[in-house]
């Protein structure tokens, strides 16, 4: 076992499965773990809070003007 596999003393367990968290995937304990939370991101399981979008103002985004 190398260092950045020992698991963190007193740290906060995997935020997916409860093992305890290693310094090389943390805040996860594996890169199993690691990988399934990056797919519920992905998928839109996890969401941050935000303003309601218009429908209507979807459309193509705005370009700036460039400044020289």
């Amino acid at each position: 076992m190398t260092d950045t596999d020992k698991a963190l003393p007193a740290a906060k367990p995997c935020a997916i499965c409860g093992k305890p968290a290693v310094a090389r995937f943390k805040p996860f304990c594996s890169p199993r773990c690691a990988d399934i939370d990056l797919g519920r991101w992905l998928k839109g399981s996890y969401v941050i809070p935000g303003e309601p979008i218009d429908e209507a103002d979807q459309g193509a985004p705005q370009q700036r003007e460039r400044e020289d």
